[in-house]
């Protein structure tokens, strides 16, 4: 074969095969973009919302924070004052029903006292502070127990905390009414948009946790009162939250 036909024919195969090897590279490309497009087009719609429940619930229960303070010059003597007055205390919430287990020290502590003049700090003895947290199961009698320590010794009742015996129950019904509060929501906004909402949710998060209720301050003005002491558990509110994602078309 003369040489100038064998060069032509190297040249064809050149272009051919470069032609083909562009072809087949720029395939793929041309697959992955339809394929995005699809996934884009077939990702579906979202709607999130939040929802909110409560219940109110009767407290069966009290925790009272109640002790005995004492001041001396000598620290073994307002330490044996301070207990002598606190067994005492202790004594009369047991006859009062108390269970022992119910009656647990919350603080102990012992301080000195100074008084500042003029710059000057002067040396005026030492403090020493006992405090139990008391669990009342019989809530109606709490004005009585605490009237009935204070004759006892006690001179400090610093807070009460009203509950109930089984807190998880009732917020479990301030959650399942969340629930169906962000439903709610979320059928209304499906029918405000004119779309067509898938009834099961593809996400349910829990944004509450079930907290105690806080602590009462409770005024000291009121163990110099000479009447019983009145206590009004009232009523507890409990909320749990929700957040929820639908999805529609």
């Amino acid at each position: 074969m003369p040489s100038f036909i064998l060069q032509l024919c190297i040249v064809l195969m050149e272009q051919v095969n470069e032609r083909s090897f562009v072809m087949y590279y720029s395939y793929p490309s041309y697959q992955n973009m339809g394929f995005r497009q699809m996934n884009e087009e077939s990702r579906p719609n979202r709607l999130t919302v939040t929802g909110e429940g409560s219940v109110s619930e009767v407290p069966d229960q009290a925790m009272i924070t109640i002790g005995v303070i004492t001041e001396n010059m000598n620290l073994s003597t307002a330490q044996s004052e301070n207990a002598a007055k606190t067994s005492s205390v202790i004594q009369s919430l047991m006859s009062s029903g108390i269970a022992q287990q119910d009656i647990q020290t919350s603080t102990y502590r012992i301080e000195p006292q100074y008084t500042y003049e003029n710059g000057q700090q002067t040396f005026r003895g030492y403090r020493v502070e006992h405090q139990l947290q008391v669990t009342i199961k019989d809530i109606q009698k709490t004005g009585q127990i605490i009237d009935q320590a204070v004759a006892n010794g006690a001179n400090s009742v610093s807070s009460i905390q009203f509950s109930v015996t089984n807190p998880d129950a009732f917020y479990n019904q301030a959650l399942t009414a969340a629930i169906h509060n962000a439903q709610q929501k979320a059928v209304a906004m499906a029918q405000a948009l004119q779309v067509t909402l898938q009834p099961v949710p593809i996400s349910v998060q829990e944004l509450s946790q079930p907290l105690p209720p806080p602590p009462i301050p409770f005024q000291a003005a009121t163990l110099a009162q000479g009447a019983g002491t009145p206590i009004q558990p009232g009523e507890n509110k409990i909320t749990a939250t929700v957040k929820i994602e639908y999805t529609y078309r």
